[in-house]
Parts: structure tokens; C-alpha cells; sequence
């Protein structure tokens, strides 16, 4: 969760929900409304935006996606590349929703996902953004890495996954006596099961009886193949894939404290959840892809903005539009279906096929007339649990003096004992100027620090953003990413030196980001309950994003786009698109 890890979870895609020759006559102008208001950015870079008064463009379209985050954006993108007219709602002047890009005295913040990996990787294994690229015709230029530093209560350690491949010296400093033996175990254990968790490409999966064709006959052979490959005992280990982590661990009798702590850690950046709610496809997965030779990671070229700038730029290609500032007021319910939406400047906007939502569950909701949502949605809606916000800290500082092999990603742990997910104890540090200079000045280091998904709402909730309440607290609340950053970066660097501090709180998130409570998503564990679905209650109202199935983070938001456009189309279009990109 907490670093937008890219990885493909494809085993936990289990339950559902090609291209056609593009004719160049049914292309469509794109249309990019952006608003130039000159307004500032706010604590975390958003911008407050001004409605328009007009729409600009013909207000209608066949589908309308209300958000462009990266599951809006996967999703308009395929349904473009599949003909359809798509028209993207968002109510910023900044497309990306949490994972935008923002620029302040030249330099230029990511504000949510910064740790990527596999977006080089194509066929069916690559993972789902991988492929929705591929898919559009877009190329995304990055940097590759293999290490980032990890600092612990016991000290510190360089992270690289041949380091753990083939030498342990920080297991057998950190660990038991039987802790080398014991990793070995757990990699001998699970990665046989990575060919299960990796044969059935989430782009293949649809909402419809039609995933029979575009999944489980298309990959029923490579499904065996792995199962025949893995052994009756890694056979038997596979059908744990869609149980919580913690079990595999459990059954191999893991004991060393430093490892369930590490793994733990490993799942939180994953998922946002420690090993006992998340899937172990996941994380069976993730170590296939960083404990093997050649492991490596990746940062885009120009920030995480370019991941959002090529989504669009793959959209636009295929005629699919955009409109900046449009703040979507309600969702318009016609003859009992979803028929458009209601700008905030009243203008309403039809949408002839569906409305898709990549709101949360909470904010989608608010979107409906009261009389037309079901009890039993409503209630589904309002039980769901919460994951906590988060704080943030943007530094832009000069370089001088600091040193030269600084790494782009710290992780600070403070307390194992309180668990990876408890407030105030994991931050998480990237400085992608280390990599990609243009972020910064000549001279200079761009810097984002944050609390993951851990950071109670209710410690904010009320607060007048502009009392000294709210200020002093600001200023208590941030002082352990401070401190994290003085850690991770050592002798040379100053609070006082800084050119640019911008602190972020959970009303940021709420306010900037329309997020109920501040929150990164639905805090479901594995094992215990499900994601929602994409469709709902009312015909022609979708939903995707971290909401719905297959749950959090960049790989999984993807592929829930993906999901939703490969459901509105037929199963000989979807069959196309998945030949084209050679899966």
C-alpha cells in the first residue's frame, strides 16, 4: 500500500465480475481542459479549483469516468483503445488523484506511490499497469535500481534482493541462530508457487460469463502446466494462495522474530497490512519478483507524474477526453439507471453507456440520490472498515554537503514491538531527484516523507485548519518524519536549510483528495471478507478503484479499471485486445 508497489497480483484476482482493428475514422479529438488560475498549491500541492463555468466540448459521451486516478485513467484508456467515447471527470486541475505529480520553485513532488517495480515487463506475467500501457501504445522511460535502506530499532540494512539470495549477513546480525536456516525455508517454500500466482494475466479477467472464454479456457494449459512444474507438494502449498500470508508461515514453522517482524514489514508496503490479512498470492508473487537474481526496481524518468502523463497520453491516442475542473456534484439516476452526472456549475453531462465511479465506496455513495440506493448497499457501504490517512512531509533542499550515495528510498522503523501498522512508528522516505535530477534544481534534492496509512483521523476531525489547534498539532504529528529524514540522510542536512517544507494532514486528504475520513482505502483482510464488486445496485453505474475488487495499491487499482472496461465491451473485443499485446 504505503509505496504503490507495482507488482502483478494475479492469483488474487479469482472471482469475476483484443482489439478490433482500430478504424482511424472513428478516432475522436481529444479534448484536455485545464484550468490556469494561477492559485497556489496547497500544504501537499493540490489545487483548489474553481468550477467552470461552462462545459467545454459536447456534454455527453457513450461512458463517463468521474476521477483520474489510475484506475479511472486504466479504465478510460482501454475503453478508448476499444472505440468507445470516454469522457474523464475531474474535479482538480491535476490529473492523477493521489498519485499526481505537483511543482513548487522548481521542484517537482510525488505525492502518493514512489517504490515501483515490473513496468518493463510484458506477456502474461507483467503486471497489470504494465500491460494497460502496452495496451494503449505508451511508453514509460524509468530508471532501474536494486537497493533501498531500511533503518531498524537494532540498526540498519542495505536492501537488495542477492543479498538475501545468496548472503545473509544481516539475518545472522538481527537474528536467531536458526534465522538463516529459517529464510531459506520460507524461499524453498514459496517461490515453486509463484508459476500459479503468475499464470493468469489480470487483464483477462471480466465481469461477465465471458471470462470462461478470456481466462479460464485461454490459460486453463499454462494453469497446468504450473500446477505440474510446482510437484504434488508445491501443488498442495497453491491452494494457500488465496489464504492470508501469515498461514504459509505458520505452516513452516517460522519462528524467528526478525523475520515474521521483516515479512510483516515487507507485507505492509505491499498491501497496507501486516501477513495475517494479506493474500499470500501477493506476497508470493513479490518474492518471486526481488528474491531472485537480476531482481531489480524501478522509477520513472520525470517522477510518478509520468505514469499519470502516459495513461492520458494513451487515452488521447485512441480519442478518449479529459476535462480538468469539472467537480462532479451528483450521479443522475433516469428510468432507474445511471444516465449521466451534475456538475457543481449545474451542467449535466450523459452518458449513454455508464457512469463509472473511481471514487471511494464512501464518496460514490454520496453521490446517489438517497431514494435509489438499496438498504442492503447502503449498509454493505457504512459497516466497511477504514484504513487509517496519513501525514506528509515535502522538503525541497540543496544538495551541498550531503552525501553522494544517498539511495532514493529510506523505510524507518521505530518499534516492532507496536507493529508495522501502528501510528507514528513506520515512515517512509523517498528522494527521487537521486535518480531523475530534473525533479530539483542544479544542485538541489527533492524529498517526500510519510505516515502510510497509519494516521488516526479522528485526532483531526473538526479542526479549524486555520486555529493554533490545528497548527501546533501539525507541527507534533510531523516531528517523527523529521526525524526519520534526519536519520535516513545524516550530517549535511538542516530543517532551517530547507527552500520548501510543506506538511500534510488527513484533512489534506480528505479536502484535496475527496476521500472520506482522509482514508487510503477499505481496510479488508484476507481470509475474513472480500472486495465489493464493480457493478452496483444500479444498472449502468460502475465502480473501480481501491474500493472494489481486487483491492489497494497501484497493481490492483489497475487491474479493477481494466476489469470494468474489458466488462463493457464483448468478449470477441476483449479476446482481440489480449492477442495484440501477446498474452
Amino acid at each position: 500500500m504505503a509505496l504503490g508497489l507495482v507488482f502483478p497480483s494475479f492469483m488474487q484476482i479469482h472471482q469475476p465480475l483484443s482489439l478490433c482493428s482500430f478504424n482511424s475514422s472513428t478516432v475522436r479529438k481529444t479534448f484536455l481542459a485545464r484550468n490556469s488560475n494561477g492559485q497556489e498549491p496547497s500544504s501537499t500541492g493540490s489545487i483548489a479549483v474553481k468550477e467552470k463555468k461552462a462545459f467545454p466540448g459536447k456534454p455527453e459521451a457513450d461512458v463517463v469516468v468521474i476521477g483520474s486516478g489510475i484506475a479511472g485513467l486504466c479504465c478510460a484508456g482501454l475503453l478508448a483503445r476499444y472505440g468507445q467515447d470516454v469522457l474523464v471527470l475531474e474535479s482538480h486541475d491535476l490529473p492523477g488523484g493521489a498519485a499526481h505529480s505537483f511543482e513548487i520553485k522548481g521542484y517537482k513532488f510525488d505525492s502518493g506511490p514512489s517504490l515501483f517495480s515490473g513496468f518493463q515487463s510484458r506477456g502474461p506475467q507483467a503486471n497489470p499497469l504494465a500491460q494497460v500501457l502496452d495496451a494503449l501504445g505508451v511508453s514509460l522511460p524509468c530508471v532501474k535500481y536494486d537497493s533501498w535502506m531500511v533503518y531498524i530499532p537494532e540498526g540498519s540494512l542495505l536492501h537488495t534482493s542477492l543479498f538475501y539470495h545468496h548472503e545473509h549477513p544481516d539475518l545472522e546480525k538481527y537474528g536467531t541462530p536458526n534465522a538463516v536456516q529459517e529464510w531459506q525455508k520460507l524461499l524453498d517454500g514459496i517461490l515453486p508457487m509463484s508459476a500459479a500466482a503468475m499464470a493468469l494475466p489480470p487483464l483477462s479477467i471480466r465481469g461477465d460469463f465471458g471470462v470462461l472464454s478470456t481466462a479460464a479456457a485461454r490459460y486453463a494449459p499454462s494453469l497446468l502446466k504450473s500446477f505440474v512444474q510446482m510437484g504434488p507438494q508445491g501443488a498442495l502449498g497453491a491452494t494457500k494462495l488465496l489464504r492470508p500470508f501469515s498461514e504459509v508461515m505458520d505452516s513452516l514453522e517460522l519462528k524467528d522474530p526478525f523475520i515474521r517482524n521483516w515479512v510483516d514489514l515487507l507485507s505492509f508496503l505491499l498491501a497496507g497490512v501486516k501477513t495475517n490479512g494479506i493474500l499470500s498470492a501477493e506476497m508470493v508473487y513479490m518474492f518471486a519478483e526481488w528474491y531472485q537474481p537480476g531482481s531489480c526496481l524501478e522509477y520513472p524518468l520525470h517522477g510518478t507524474g509520468a505514469v499519470v502523463d502516459a495513461l492520458v497520453q494513451g487515452m488521447k491516442k485512441f480519442g478518449g477526453r479529459l476535462s480538468l475542473g469539472s467537480h462532479v456534484e451528483k450521479i443522475v439516476i433516469e428510468n432507474d439507471r445511471a444516465s449521466g452526472v451534475k456538475l457543481r456549475s449545474g451542467q449535466f453531462v450523459r452518458a449513454k453507456k455508464a457512469v463509472i465511479s473511481n471514487a471511494s465506496m464512501w464518496d460514490t455513495l454520496k453521490l446517489l440520490p438517497k431514494e435509489v440506493v438499496p438498504k442492503s448497499y447502503l449498509d454493505r457501504v457504512n459497516t466497511t472498515p477504514q484504513c487509517e490517512s496519513f501525514m506528509h512531509l515535502h522538503l525541497g533542499f540543496d544538495a551541498e554537503g550531503i552525501r553522494e550515495d544517498l539511495g532514493i528510498h529510506h523505510i524507518v522503523v521505530n518499534d516492532w514491538e507496536r507493529g508495522v501498522d501502528a501510528d507514528q512508528n513506520v515512515v517512509l522516505i523517498s528522494i527521487p531527484s537521486v535518480l531523475s535530477p530534473d525533479l530539483a534544481p542544479p544542485g538541489k534534492h527533492v524529498l517526500h516523507a510519510y505516515l502510510p496509512g497509519t494516521e488516526p483521523f479522528g485526532l483531526w476531525e473538526g479542526l479549524d485548519r486555520r486555529s493554533t489547534e490545528y497548527k501546533n498539532l501539525k507541527a507534533e504529528r510531523s516531528e517523527v518524519m523529521w526525524r526519520a529524514v534526519e536519520r535516513a540522510i545524516g550530517a549535511g542536512f538542516s530543517r532551517d536549510k530547507c527552500e520548501v517544507k510543506l506538511v500534510g494532514t488527513p484533512l489534506t486528504h480528505q479536502r484535496f483528495l475527496r476521500r472520506n475520513r482522509g482514508t487510503y482505502g477499505p481496510a479488508i483482510e484476507a481470509g475474513k471478507n472480500s472486495f465489493p464488486g464493480h457493478s452496483t445496485p444500479i444498472p449502468q453505474l460502475y465502480c473501480c478503484g481501491d474500493s472494489t475488487f481486487p483491492g489497494i495499491g497501484v497493481p490492483a487499482v489497475a487491474a479493477s479499471g481494466a476489469i470494468v472496461a474489458n466488462s463493457l465491451v464483448s468478449v470477441s473485443q476483449h479476446s482481440q485486445l489480449l492477442d495484440a499485446i501477446g498474452i
